[in-house]
């Protein structure tokens, strides 16, 4: 049995000296290896902050004292060491451990975000709730350097040192947020890293102390620490100085033996504190910290070899849409593409390439890239900016505001539309429908594979309006994409077959799944019609009215909440129009929907081929007889 065997709450190691501490850091080091490598995960900043994490729990006195990690990447350490060892195999897997952090999973686990940016006003509030209650828990939130991009992040900042609250703000510094970090502050805290003067004072400091006989021998490291503390006493007038907090950093991550009195020190300020903390994503694990961006959050991998495990298929949807983009930049000078931090994960990382100088990675400021959009197309250029759904959500007042109101031609590629699997309940594309439908000028389109995919993307380059395109997460069809795009009318669903007894207005790939359960419902006798609906916002009003005068009932399939999406919009538009068929919208509930595999969800929701096939066929059941 290891260390872990006997961990069940971070009391038990407490006690721990630093060599059981950095053995115990082996230990969850490995476990993380060996659980990723089966179910996939986060890997490789879990990997850099172990010791972070064991220094955190050992310092701080969790749970009453509140640690607030900001999303839960970095956290599969502080998972392990707070009761979920046992476990921690199941984490990402249907009714396992979520992937990030969840607050009725474990009391340790203070605040939950799958989107980067948000704890330091989360952890402001619950430091003035606590001053306002006269009580006296300490708050430390961890954050990565990339999220210091975040607008909301310098917001929050702003505010922390105004208020001068008790606080300690750990930068958890790996150079890194999925791709290598980018922009000024980036480069700003590389100077930190690499300021002269730390070098050479710990030269002087260590010459003069190993003259003076007391501090020899067995005290070298104690002799480490005061170097360290040194250093944070000397290093000031940075920008976090200039904002009202005390600064120590930057300091070794892996370093128990500084760590823990850094952080101990840090405590015991009565104002706001950074401690600049130097990692490396992947640590312990060479082909981690060689490809820290394969592996930020691989799926399978074999341990010994660091090779992933992937099933041969076609191209994602990101990879055709990235490579559409391209094929459009090569004869419009005047497209140019944008990413929130996210070149890798939605493809862009193609363009950039082939345009290098046509590409602009903004890093995780989603509210401004979409305002950044906005001026590009006031200017005359074509913007482009693909961004998974989820994480559009965070620019939804730019969309509104900049790019909706000044009717620009904007382009979003909404990426992972619909369920994302192993992500789960904050990554969930499952509301932009809703959210972007509502709006003036914009409009709104998803296509059954990803040939439709690349024909709405060329189709978009001459709409004078904002434009959204959805794709889902995953591979498409395997379609031979070689020849050239087929030109697509704007507006223009497709109707597929005819249908008396019920007609199923589909969006997106489901329209596959429409077609197969009018195959298996043709031979029980009941006639389905099948609509690919194609754009959501203009709807096919031309085709509606062809299609509904013909039918006794109407289905509406889409892969987002029920809410707001594609059946509202086609629900409405019948009712203005005097139809009053029965309809069914059938979609995803109005709830957070937990990480599991996609088709689990859309066999609980009644969007597979053989559960729809059931539903409709009650559905139709309890109809009154024509």
């Amino acid at each position: 049995m290891g260390l872990l065997d006997h961990i069940h709450t971070p009391n038990d190691f407490r006690h721990f000296t630093i060599s059981q501490l950095e053995a115990l850091a082996r230990e969850v080091r490995q476990t993380i290896i060996e659980t990723t490598a089966k179910t996939g995960g986060h890997i490789g900043a879990s990997l850099g902050a172990v010791e972070l994490a064991i220094a955190l729990h050992y310092v701080y006195h969790t749970p009453e004292d509140q640690l607030v990690w900001d999303i839960g990447h970095q956290a599969y350490a502080h998972k392990i060491l707070t009761g979920r060892y046992a476990e921690f195999p199941t984490i990402r897997q249907l009714h396992g451990l979520s992937g990030f952090l969840k607050r009725r999973e474990s009391v340790y686990d203070v605040w939950e975000a799958g989107h980067a940016g948000t704890s330091l006003s989360g952890a402001l509030g619950l430091a003035v709730a606590r001053d306002k209650k006269h009580e006296h828990f300490r708050v430390v939130t961890v954050i990565g350097d990339g999220a210091l991009t975040a607008g909301m992040t310098w917001e929050a900042l702003n505010q922390i040192g105004h208020l001068k609250t008790r606080l300690v703000i750990v930068i958890n510094d790996n150079s890194m947020s999925i791709a290598p970090n980018v922009g000024a502050f980036s480069r700003y805290l590389t100077d930190l890293r690499s300021w002269p003067g730390y070098a050479r004072l710990k030269q002087e400091v260590e010459s003069l102390l190993d003259g003076i006989p007391v501090f020899g021998g067995s005290l070298k490291r104690s002799i480490e620490r005061v170097k360290d503390l040194l250093h944070y006493a000397v290093l000031a007038g940075n920008v976090f100085e200039e904002l009202g907090f005390k600064y120590f950093g930057p300091l070794d991550g892996h370093d128990l033996d500084s760590l823990i009195p850094v952080l101990a020190n840090a405590a015991n300020f009565d104002g706001p504190v950074v401690v600049h903390v130097v990692t490396q994503k992947g640590r312990g694990y060479k082909p981690a910290e060689e490809a820290p961006v394969a592996f930020h959050g691989p799926g399978p991998f074999e341990v010994s070899s660091g090779k992933m495990v992937k099933k041969a298929g076609p191209p994602s949807y990101s990879q055709v849409f990235s490579q559409t983009l391209i094929e459009i930049a090569r004869v419009h000078p005047e497209v140019v593409a944008i990413t929130a931090a996210m070149p890798d994960g939605t493809k862009l990382d193609l363009f950039q390439r082939e345009f290098p100088d046509r590409f602009y990675d903004v890093g995780i400021a989603e509210q401004h890239a979409a305002t950044f959009a906005a001026g590009l197309a006031l200017g005359g250029m074509r913007p482009v900016f693909a961004v998974y759904s989820t994480f559009l959500q965070r620019a939804y007042d730019q969309v509104v505001h900049d790019i909706c109101h000044q009717d620009l031609p904007v382009i979003l590629g909404v990426d992972r539309a619909g369920l994302v699997g192993g992500d789960g309940a904050t990554h969930q594309g499952i509301y932009d429908l809703a959210f972007l439908r509502t709006v003036p000028n914009i409009e709104i389109a998803m296509g059954k594979d990803e040939a439709e995919l690349r024909q709405l993307l060329w189709a978009a380059l001459d709409r004078p309006h904002p434009v959204a395109i959805r794709y889902p997460r995953g591979a498409g069809r395997g379609l031979d994409l070689s020849g050239p795009v087929e030109p697509l009318v704007w507006g223009s669903g497709e109707w597929l077959a005819a249908g008396e007894d019920l007609t199923i207005l589909a969006l997106g790939p489901l329209v596959y799944t429409a077609l197969e359960v009018r195959e298996i419902l043709r031979t029980r006798g009941i006639a389905v019609g099948v609509v690919n609906a194609r754009f959501v916002k203009p709807l096919d009003e031309a085709l509606l009215h062809q299609v509904l005068p013909n039918t006794r009932a109407v289905v509406t399939l889409e892969e987002h909440a029920r809410a707001g999406g594609f059946g509202s919009a086609v629900l409405e538009w019948m009712a203005g129009h005097g139809y009053r068929q029965p309809v069914l919208i059938q979609a995803l509930p109005d709830e957070f929907i937990d990480h599991g595999p996609r088709e689990y969800f859309l066999d609980q929701f009644g969007l597979t081929t053989d559960a729809l096939a059931r539903l409709l066929e009650s559905f139709l059941a309890r109809l009154p007889q024509a």
